[in-house]
């Protein structure tokens, strides 16, 4: 599946080193998957309590949570099947790094916030794509069914980022964020995880 939107809107594809060390540790690349699943889901919540007068904000993220905790079920299942024990897994430095460019003043924190999860929803899609053709049967089919929708939640985050933001800034926080983002994910990682960098 080519995702020509989502590969204009990133800085980088994927490194190969790192869709090895993904092979290489699918046990902790399901786990990840899963709390990331589950966190996705819990920041769609907090948005929607936090920014409740925000009509289209709020339809959008209830429908966003509700998915993601079913993508979070649906891995679980996996694991089970798979017998994949549940362990605790520290998170990456990935979306905290990206969060350290939300400003701390409205509107423009709403618009960084939305824009910062338009990357990480782009993100994870292509690394599906980037996983699909190398998996087993299974998750080959699991992981091609989520990149339609991490694509989907993506032009969510974005569309929403433009309808509460200035369009030059919201143009210049895209251009911000993806610096920061390729350098997430092009410098060295010590620990494997989904949104890691490169395996150090």
């Amino acid at each position: 599946m080519n995702l020509p939107e989502i590969h204009d809107f990133l800085g980088c594809r994927t490194p190969d080193a790192w869709v090895a060390a993904a092979l290489a540790d699918q046990e902790t690349l399901l786990i990840d998957h899963k709390n990331n699943e589950f966190k996705a889901a819990s920041t769609a919540m907090a948005l929607m309590a936090k920014y409740s007068m925000h009509l289209d904000l709020i339809n959008f993220m209830s429908r966003l949570a509700r998915e993601e905790l079913v993508h979070h079920e649906q891995v679980l299942r996996i694991m089970k099947r798979r017998k994949v024990d549940l362990r605790p897994v520290s998170a990456s430095r990935y979306a905290a790094g990206l969060r350290k460019l939300v400003r701390s003043h409205e509107p423009q924190k709403l618009v960084d916030t939305l824009v910062v999860g338009a990357f990480i929803e782009a993100r994870s899609c292509e690394r599906f794509e980037a996983l699909v053709p190398h998996l087993d049967e299974e998750l080959s089919k699991f992981y091609g069914g989520l990149l339609k929708s991490e694509a989907r939640h993506f032009q969510g985050y974005l569309k929403l980022a433009c309808q509460y933001g200035n369009a030059q800034d919201v143009e210049r926080t895209v251009e911000k964020v993806r610096a920061a983002e390729l350098e997430l994910i092009e410098s060295p990682d010590e620990e494997f995880r989904f949104h890691s960098g490169v395996p150090a």
